[in-house]
């Protein structure tokens, strides 16, 4: 009985959600991304630039299915974002979903493009959402953190030499969040007053949110704590209060803030977020279309296809993923201009 009204729940919303995007994502990877791939080894800075920008077409696609397809309404209290800042965001995990919910709240007072997300290294694995996160050279761990800490800081430093402002989120319990590089840390925290999507399940079966509430506290570089142990502690007076401001809201009007405006304005108007979302809807299900009608009827369409898929799976088998390639690449890059430095003194 549980099990046949499982299946009954199974919603066309939620499978034309998670197809819309796996096969954006997949025909993106491989049309759209995997042409830049050979420019790494070139130049991994220009790399960098044009695919972060490619990604970030693909990053409106889920805020305009949210908000234009299944009404989804966004509410942002707090200070907002200040484009274009170098800042670590920190968020509570209230369902698996949260990252990609964050984007709405993104694409109107900063740049998607600027965006890394630190997550599990075994999403890298799926095909075309995990292929499009290697090229946006987010940041995979092993929840082991003597064997991530290297990583992690050879990652931030490629970031800085390359001058790309950098917003990365993370869902810390207490971490080390020193940086010479950072100019805020934003403490977000998020909340649904109705229909919590908790898995990808959730979505399958059309239970999106109706609405989702970020509350933004920026915190200026200048007002941390330096010591590593001070630090840990400031993060876990932040998650004391985001829990003290979870109960209210849940308890109370369901608002963080009554007059549900942020005290930093969007960079964007909304009628320039409605143009995007209508054009990231247009695109990319003209885009999607167009992919499966080459595929059909051109056999180096097909050829090309099967040729990169080969070169995403393999390359991360042997090299462990593009961000690690990427990187290698970079300070090889590095090691010469240095080297010829020391030879021309």
């Amino acid at each position: 009985m549980g099990s046949l009204s499982g299946r009954a729940m199974v919603s066309w919303k939620g499978i034309y959600f998670l197809l819309a995007l796996f096969l954006a994502s997949f025909f993106g990877s491989i049309f759209m991304l995997s042409p830049f791939l050979p420019l790494m080894f070139v130049s991994p800075t220009w790399y960098r630039w044009i695919t972060d920008r490619i990604v970030a077409t693909w990053l409106t696609l889920p805020v305009a299915l949210l908000e234009m397809v299944f009404g989804a309404k966004v509410v942002i209290t707090g200070d907002g974002f200040i484009p274009g800042e170098r800042s670590v965001i920190i968020m509570n995990h209230r369902t698996r979903m949260d990252w990609m919910f964050l984007w709405n709240c993104l694409l109107r007072y900063s740049y998607l493009r600027l965006e890394k997300i630190c997550l599990k290294s075994s999403l890298k694995s799926v095909p075309g959402f995990g292929w499009a996160m290697q090229v946006a050279a987010f940041i995979f761990i092993q929840r082991k953190w003597e064997d991530d800490k290297n990583h992690f800081e050879n990652m931030l430093d490629y970031f800085c030499d390359i001058r790309e402002p950098l917003q990365l989120l993370i869902f810390p319990e207490g971490t080390d969040l020193t940086g010479n590089n950072l100019d805020a840390i934003h403490d977000v925290t998020v909340a649904y007053p109705q229909n919590i999507p908790q898995t990808e399940k959730h979505l399958l079966n059309g239970n999106f949110p109706k609405e989702i509430h970020f509350h933004v506290h920026r915190y200026p570089v200048q007002t941390l704590p330096t010591s590593r142990e001070e630090l840990q502690l400031w993060c876990q007076k932040r998650w004391e209060e985001k829990e003290e401001r979870l109960q209210l809201f849940y308890e109370g009007e369901k608002y963080f803030d009554v007059t549900g405006r942020s005290i930093i304005p969007p960079c964007k108007s909304e009628l320039r977020v409605l143009v995007v979302k209508c054009i990231s809807l247009l695109y990319w299900t003209l885009f999607t279309l167009a992919m499966f009608v080459l595929l059909y009827f051109y056999s180096f369409v097909r050829l090309y296809c099967v040729t990169a898929v080969v070169i995403f799976v393999v390359q991360q088998k042997i090299f462990g993923g593009l961000e690690i390639i990427e990187l290698a690449c970079h300070q090889y890059f590095n090691k010469r201009q240095n080297g010829y430095g020391r030879k021309t003194e």
